[in-house]
């Protein structure tokens, strides 16, 4: 894609997630966990990880939305679908495909434990750490990268790029104007940092 710039490649993003997938099956042996999915963005990554996990576990999907006209961040974070499984007294796995600045993520987690989810913990396959606004656990992550806007591998730009196998930059020009280049809104000034592969991490649960 010419309007594109590979950060992660396919090969790296199914090593990770292969990686993922056994930490996770042994952090839960003994378990069933509950995995949620945030759609639309995490739908590919989910599909992979639970292919790779040899433990009991169920699935569910909630849709919030923190974007106006798929562009401009809005501060209300809105739940536009529920989850139909209870959580109550459920080992709750939060399947992200990015942890930018937080908010959406704090909100479904103070969520969940209203509704008496026994732990949480968060599994993201991307990492902003540089345009986090509020502090949120990630106790599984699989890539960190810079504050640039990025596509594929479910990723969108506009419901646009969701189908690339990669995670890819999208140029300057394609997002200008929406305010997407991340924390100072310059993909040019981001590219000196490089894309860093994290182990998953075993934090204490939430």
């Amino acid at each position: 894609m010419k309007d594109c710039r590979i950060l992660i490649t396919d090969r790296e993003i199914e090593a990770r997630v292969a990686e993922i997938a056994e930490l996770i099956s042994s952090d839960y042996d003994g378990r069933n966990p509950l995995i949620v999915s945030l759609l639309k963005g995490a739908f590919i990554f989910l599909a992979d990880l639970v292919r790779g996990l040899t433990i009991p576990h169920e699935i569910d999907f909630v849709t919030l939305s923190s974007y106006r006209n798929g562009q401009e961040r809005s501060p209300r974070i809105e739940f536009l679908d529920h989850m139909r499984i209870d959580v109550r007294d459920r080992d709750v796995l939060i399947i992200e495909d990015i942890v930018d600045t937080g908010h959406t993520l704090l909100s479904i987690i103070d969520t969940f434990r209203e509704y008496g989810a026994r732990s949480i913990r968060v599994c993201t396959l991307l990492d902003k750490p540089e345009a986090r606004e509020v502090d949120v656990p990630v106790h599984y992550r699989g890539f960190t990268i810079p504050c640039v806007f990025v596509v594929g591998y479910g990723l969108d730009f506009m419901e646009q790029y969701r189908n690339l196998s990669y995670i890819a930059e999208l140029s300057r020009s394609r997002t200008a104007g929406d305010g997407a280049g991340g924390a100072d809104g310059s993909p040019d000034a981001a590219r000196v940092v490089p894309v860093s592969v994290h182990p998953p991490r075993r934090d204490g649960e939430t």
